[in-house]
């Protein structure tokens, strides 16, 4: 069975990439242990469930109530990440004490895809696309994340967030009907941003941090070495590279001929992120957030794994200056989006504390993917990406059990950029999605406190009619479930 392991990815990003080179003409020593052990999983995280393929899961406490009120609620060091203005509000509440929070979420994502009339370039005539027609996996990821507290002085706090904020991972088999647009992809970021927050007056405070973000990004696909062999052996104007294709090849879009192509690059960059909260009364919080788009330049190869057949004349065609089939650099710029959060939080009452957040994803920055070969600059693609800027709305509430537990709720509506099945792909066959958010926090003792959440996604079954850059449509409905299940530990010192 292929896995299905993702629910988003940047499917325009990512399919553009693999299509175009692959067509290219073609205690605390218990606290230090497990937050090491989160470090060294955010290598691992790679499961998007956010609009695009942002991930937001990134505290279990945040996860109890869909991220409601996430820039105000400042209950733990997770607010160094979601507000780092919000240190201030939680320093004075530990007494001026520092704190480090480990989270880790568990995603279970189950994918089924039917197929709806996938079908091979016209030009092929009367070629039908071998393969399955029906493909369904179920995966189990981890989304962790790490975040330190510091007090300097009684108003200026330093923080630390180590945490992947994007990433995506999806694996089809070789043989299923979509092969010619996505077989696997694979991306990964890993992020730090030390920050400081500044408390202004007695109800307004301010935070800014820098990231240095790491991105690594593997895209793999098939390729019709049929069609792909005619189309190189015509360029050539060699009659008998076009009769050696036509005698081992007389049948296109067959998976046992197929070649395979991967994709893989990677960057370093920098962005910036600036916090304000405010407090009107005891009662009211105010955050607001702004996190700034980080532009990579991503740097790379692409390596073919070419059909026995065909490998005799390859040498043949790189001597014609045709290098479809040759390994080679890369070049790709992709931006990720800016984002900006505005959240709310108020006491009812000495029990019940009610929030919101309506958070804003510049996804439109994803306007053109524009790929070059690295040795002559030459360009292999420049597709329009036709994404669009989304909002996630979420409601949640804190009631206080009593002094050591307290139980948490939230629901949220998170929406999908892409714009239609026409550019949806099956790097990220996302839908809109509706969260139902329960979680709670429980005090062990006055340094110790646990955190645990749990939610289930609602996505609606999911359209895609996706042409192909190389004209092997993808045209099928995809069935998806998300459950989310995390869990945190707090560290006070």
């Amino acid at each position: 069975m292929p896995t299905q392991a993702s629910i988003k990815f940047s499917g325009l990003f990512s399919s553009s990439i693999s299509s175009s080179i692959c067509s290219s003409r073609l205690t605390p020593s218990t606290i230090t242990s497990y937050s090491l052990l989160s470090c060294s999983l955010l290598i691992l995280s790679s499961t998007a469930y956010s609009a695009g393929f942002a991930l937001i899961e990134n505290s279990a406490s945040g996860m109890g109530k869909a991220y409601a009120g996430a820039a105000a609620v400042a209950e733990d060091a997770s607010t160094v990440w979601f507000n780092p203005a919000g240190m201030t509000y939680l320093s004075e509440n530990l007494g001026g004490k520092s704190q480090i929070s480990n989270a880790l979420n568990i995603v279970v994502a189950g994918t089924d895809f039917k197929d709806k009339g996938s079908a091979p370039p016209a030009s092929l005539g009367s070629a039908v696309i071998d393969g399955k027609r029906t493909v369904n996996g179920t995966v189990v990821l981890p989304i962790p994340g790490l975040y330190y507290m510091r007090p300097i002085n009684d108003k200026l706090n330093f923080g630390l967030s180590i945490n992947g904020p994007f990433g995506s991972k999806t694996e089809y088999d070789e043989d299923w009907i979509g092969r010619y647009q996505a077989t696997k992809t694979d991306m990964k970021t890993f992020n730090i941003n030390p920050s400081l927050s500044w408390k202004a007056n007695d109800k307004l405070s301010l935070g800014a941090g820098i990231s240095a973000q790491y991105i690594d990004v593997k895209l793999g696909k098939s390729y019709d070495t049929a069609a792909a062999c005619r189309k190189v052996a015509l360029q050539s104007g060699s009659t008998a590279i076009l009769d050696y294709c036509n005698a081992r090849y007389p049948k296109a879009a067959q998976y046992k001929k197929d070649g395979q192509a991967l994709v893989s690059g990677d960057d370093i960059s920098f962005g910036f992120n600036l916090g304000l909260l405010y407090q009107p009364s005891d009662l009211t919080r105010v955050g607001f957030t702004y996190r700034s788009q980080i532009k990579h330049n991503l740097e790379g190869k692409a390596t073919y794994q070419n059909h026995a057949d065909l490998v005799p004349i390859v040498a043949q065609l790189e001597s014609l200056g045709i290098n479809t089939f040759t390994n080679k650099g890369i070049e790709a710029a992709v931006d990720l989006p800016e984002s900006i959060s505005l959240s709310l939080v108020h006491k009812l009452s000495n029990r019940l504390e009610l929030m919101g957040d309506v958070t804003w994803t510049g996804w439109s920055s994803f306007k053109e993917l524009r790929i070059t070969e690295a040795d002559t600059g030459a360009e292999v693609t420049n597709v329009p990406e036709k994404w669009k800027d989304v909002t996630r709305v979420s409601l949640g509430a804190n009631y206080k059990y009593n002094d050591k537990l307290t139980l948490r709720t939230g629901v949220a509506l998170d929406q999908e950029p892409i714009l239609s099945p026409r550019y949806r792909t099956p790097r990220i066959p996302g839908n809109d999605r509706t969260w139902l958010s329960f979680g709670a926090g429980y005090k062990m003792n006055k340094k110790l406190s646990l955190d645990f959440g749990y939610s289930h996604l609602f996505l609606d079954k999911t359209a895609i009619d996706n042409p192909g850059e190389s004209g092997y449509s993808v045209k099928g409905i995809y069935d998806s479930q998300v459950d989310i299940v995390s869990a945190q530990i707090n560290y006070t010192f």
